[in-house]
């Protein structure tokens, strides 16, 4: 078996940490390596300067992350698991709410309008996909962010009537893919919170009713329901 190193294996994280100190070790690497993004960018971050910003040795770095590339890969997974964390802690196991206070923190939580955002993300961090998230990997955090949509509507008992799933996939869509790009437009505070409180009425306004549904989904894929190029 070749022991060769190629682009697509220095795009990865070679392990996750399991025990405590390890996974205090990845954290201030990971906290040193957006300290260093917003100071110096993307072509002023390496390895050598997280590590020695880290408190770790180099050697350490090189054990989780061969390359920025696959040290950027695990930190965009480590945001995407924290929101999911956060959805569960706050929306989904929170008691006595009503559905509509549950879909607000959910859009809160998923637009990034709150002050205490859990993650940093960057417009740029999307021009780097392509040299660090293979298709199978973006479709299993579309797998594990749908799913969360799912856990939270699971516990909205008080939901006039059950979410169809389709409509909970194309909210996500929506939500998630929305952000993304008001991400790359780079809009401002203020056009973000009009952004989230728009999104959040209309999946309040979807998920109780009061637009209909698509109610034959063939239409969809009649010739006449999109222009074609």
């Amino acid at each position: 078996m070749s022991n060769r190193t190629t682009p697509e294996s220095r795009a990865k994280p070679l392990k996750r940490p399991t025990q405590a100190r390890a996974r205090f070790t990845v954290q201030a690497i990971f906290d040193a390596y957006v300290r260093i993004w917003q100071r110096d960018g993307w072509a002023g971050l390496t390895t050598r300067a997280v590590a020695l910003e880290a408190g770790v040795a180099v050697g350490t770095l090189y054990d989780y992350f061969p390359s920025k590339e696959a040290l950027h890969s695990a930190y965009v997974r480590h945001c995407i698991e924290r929101l999911v964390e956060a959805v569960d802690a706050q929306v989904v196991q929170a008691p006595a709410l009503s559905w509509q206070q549950r879909i607000h923190l959910l859009i809160e939580l998923l637009s990034g309008v709150r002050r205490d955002e859990l993650s940093w993300f960057h417009p740029d961090m999307m021009e780097l996909e392509p040299l660090v998230a293979e298709q199978k990997y973006q479709l299993r955090a579309y797998a594990e962010l749908l799913a969360m949509w799912r856990r939270v509507l699971g516990v909205c008992t008080d939901l006039p009537q059950p979410a169809d799933d389709r409509l909970v996939e194309a909210l996500h869509l929506a939500v998630w893919g929305g952000r993304r790009y008001a991400m790359q437009l780079r809009l401002d505070d203020r056009q973000m919170q009009s952004w989230a409180a728009e999104m959040e009425a209309l999946c309040v306004a979807r998920l109780g009713g009061s637009a209909a549904p698509v109610t034959d989904p063939s239409a969809a894929e009649r010739p006449d329901s999109f222009p074609s190029r």
